[in-house]
């Protein structure tokens, strides 16, 4: 993972933060999860640390970022799972995934985080949960008046009115947790 680590740093490639993974890795462990959809791969960290938490995981993952794409088919090759992680190459929002999940993870263009959840929650099992990182965005969320970029006001305010959407929301119940980036555990209400 190490060198994931550092090609991400090195890159500039958004990955999970540890703390983060962790917490991932062991909601996956607690609630027996087996089939995961992935919306953003970036370079496979992230589906990686789940599939390594049990050979049973099956994973989806999306990423319409084609150097990103490669990268993450020859990390998944490397860590042995790739028996367990399919790939698609293509927008998420331009894909139509069949079957369902236990869990969804949104970790993609942020601006989009509505769409995606809106997409893809037909796709999650009855008992499913949605977990959304980035929703601190470093911190920026609670600050949104300090930033001076006008593009990155604008995210920001995205992504917050992602959290407005996640409180707001009749059909799941919704969890926020500040840890690493801000995570969101999203429920479906029975």
């Amino acid at each position: 993972m190490d060198r994931l680590e550092a090609y991400a740093k090195a890159n500039n490639i958004p990955i999970m933060q540890k703390d983060g993974i962790l917490f991932l890795q062991d909601y996956i462990k607690k609630h027996h999860v087996t089939k995961i959809l992935e919306i953003g791969s970036a370079i496979g960290y992230s589906a990686i640390q789940m599939a390594l938490v049990n050979e049973k995981i099956n994973i989806v993952t999306i990423e319409r970022d084609q150097n990103r794409y490669h990268e993450a088919l020859k990390n998944i090759k490397e860590f042995n799972v790739q028996k367990q992680i399919k790939i698609i190459l293509n927008d998420a929002l331009d894909v139509r995934v069949e079957g369902e999940f236990d869990l969804i993870f949104i970790d993609a263009a942020k601006a989009q985080y509505i769409k995606f959840f809106e997409k893809f929650k037909h796709n999650l099992k009855p008992n499913g949960v949605i977990i959304t990182d980035n929703l601190s965005f470093h911190g920026l969320t609670e600050k949104i008046d300090d930033i001076k970029s006008k593009n990155l006001r604008a995210l920001v305010r995205k992504i917050n009115n992602y959290k407005e959407f996640l409180i707001n929301n009749q059909e799941f119940t919704t969890e926020f947790l500040k840890i690493g980036d801000g995570i969101a555990v999203s429920q479906k209400k029975l």
